[in-house]
């Protein structure tokens, strides 16, 4: 079994790179062409630095910094994106792209979770139903 050369791993990217971006791009290009009327599209290196940004910090849509454009385009494109399943796209092309690098452990992989707080403060008890109308005896 021959051994992968030990390399630093990369750092962690918040915007895409350049020489990233020009593998992406044409596989966006081809999915989503430029319509040769009406609104022209959002750039979409914005859209996916702003989802990249939303998913790393956790933040609301709402709040993402102005330099990701509108927030609601960046929401509406993250949606069209999960319908059509391109993320799942994207990740095989960089998953080919890395191993081509031997960039991929596969012995040593891992998933994290992350628990929050329950929404509407969670689950409460319902009040103790009455069983019967009984009521206490008098003394007299």
């Amino acid at each position: 079994m021959a051994r992968k050369p030990k390399t630093p791993p990369p750092d962690t990217i918040w915007e895409i790179p350049d020489s990233l971006w020009d593998c992406l791009d044409s596989i966006l290009r081809e999915r989503y062409p430029q319509k040769a009327t009406g609104r022209p599209r959002v750039d979409l290196r914005r859209v996916l630095n702003g989802i990249i940004f939303r998913m790393r910090t956790g933040c609301q849509w709402n709040k993402l910094p102005e330099r990701f454009g509108s927030d609601s385009s960046v929401h509406r494109w993250f949606q069209r994106f999960c319908q059509d399943g391109i993320f799942e796209t994207l990740w095989a092309q960089l998953i080919d792209a890395c191993e081509e690098l031997a960039g991929v452990y596969w012995q040593w992989q891992s998933a994290d979770g992350a628990m929050g707080k329950a929404r509407f403060g969670g689950t409460t008890s319902a009040p103790i139903p009455r069983i019967a109308g009984k009521r206490a005896r008098s003394g007299a």
